[in-house]
């Protein structure tokens, strides 16, 4: 995918990253450390996580086709050379969000009932929390350094640091 409407894609791919990657992310880190809300969230975690994941690709596959139709930039490369690293987070809260869905589903809805696995057990529960927690964190903070770089790219010589007289406008 390239254009669409005469705009390149990338330009409109980024916008679903951009919202559903920390959105993945904090909706895994309160079903991750809340139960009741992993029960509650049910398959849309996972669900969610997955669209998340497969628009990486989409949007890395876009920004490369952009970056050989722009002028060769040393921020656009640093963009680029960012944005190929957040797979491997996307992945990972896949991963999670899968993990975290599929122990919900299976644990007693109720301490004390027979029957699942032990998601209320604490260790599990303190080994998933910090993974999600650690995975989470990480995913943001590249989405937004990915972002910061895009934006420096696009816009470094775009914008004049004076406000420019009415009539040149």
């Amino acid at each position: 995918m390239s254009l669409v409407n005469g705009l390149p894609a990338h330009v409109l791919l980024v916008h679903i990253v951009v919202v559903l990657v920390p959105l993945t992310a904090l909706a895994l880190v309160v079903a991750a450390l809340w139960p009741r809300a992993a029960r509650r969230l049910g398959p849309l975690l996972p669900l969610l996580a997955l669209v998340a994941l497969v628009s990486v690709p989409l949007t890395t596959q876009a920004g490369e086709w952009l970056e050989r139709h722009v002028t060769d930039d040393a921020l656009v490369r640093r963009h680029a050379e960012l944005g190929d690293g957040l797979l491997p987070w996307a992945l990972g809260l896949f991963v999670l969000a899968a993990v975290v869905w599929w122990a919900a589903r299976s644990a007693p809805a109720e301490p004390g009932r027979d029957g699942g696995t032990r998601w209320s057990a604490l260790p599990v529960r303190i080994v998933v929390g910090v993974l999600s927690l650690a995975v989470a964190v990480g995913a943001v903070v590249d989405v937004y350094r990915i972002g910061d770089s895009g934006a420096k790219a696009a816009w470094h010589d775009a914008v004049s640091k004076t406000t420019t007289p009415a009539g040149l406008r």
